[in-house]
């Protein structure tokens, strides 16, 4: 009887040694699982990745169609009309110096016409703060009578504020304020508006 039952205290033993094994096997196992779960967190980045697409549907709002002004004869006057430019934006004020390279280059069809006298450069642009400011060489004024220099300048006032009706112009010559322009003296009070210049200079 006695072997028997050391014999049954070792069968239980043993058992009680297989279960605390099983049972530390399948922690273990039940661990690693939890881990292997896991795993995919970290990769998440992988989802961030793909976000850097945002920025492209962002582009089209930078994107900017200014108009170029050239001047038109009626039966009474000359009126300024809007000519679209497309440009592809990266830079602020690259539209806008798309649009003065295409407006001193001069009309390319139709019968709209140009006061600004061939071979004017663009020297500088600055549009910040309700301001452009235009630096243009010293060909801008050469030239032409009191009509043909209101032309121009109206052609500069009204590209500038394409983009910013409202805005305010500043017009320099070769880096200095323009104040006068033309043979005939013609007086130029600056910043320039589209509203001042309707009201002090119409063509």
């Amino acid at each position: 009887m006695k072997g028997q039952q050391g014999s049954n205290r070792i069968s239980s033993g043993v058992i009680a040694a297989v279960s605390v094994a099983v049972v530390t096997v399948g922690g273990g196992l039940a661990w690693f699982t939890s881990q292997s779960s896991n795993t995919p967190i970290p990769s998440n980045p992988s989802g961030r990745i793909e976000q850097p697409s945002q920025p492209s549907t962002r582009q089209p709002a930078n994107e900017q169609t200014p108009n170029v002004y050239w001047l038109r004869s009626t039966d009474k006057n000359v009126t300024l009309v809007p000519q679209p430019v497309r440009v592809a934006s990266i830079r602020p004020n690259q539209p806008l110096e798309a649009a003065f390279q295409s407006l001193l280059a001069g009309p390319t069809e139709g019968t709209d016409s140009t006061t600004i006298p061939k071979g004017t450069k663009l020297l500088g642009l600055k549009a910040e703060n309700d301001e452009v400011h235009v630096n243009l060489s010293e060909d801008f004024t050469s030239g032409g009578g009191s009509t043909s220099m209101m032309g121009r300048v109206g052609q500069v006032v009204y590209t500038a504020t394409t983009l910013n009706p409202k805005a305010k112009v500043y017009i320099d010559v070769n880096g200095k304020p323009l104040d006068v322009l033309g043979g005939e003296g013609v007086e130029l009070q600056q910043p320039l508006t589209r509203e001042q210049f309707q009201k002090n200079y119409p063509l």
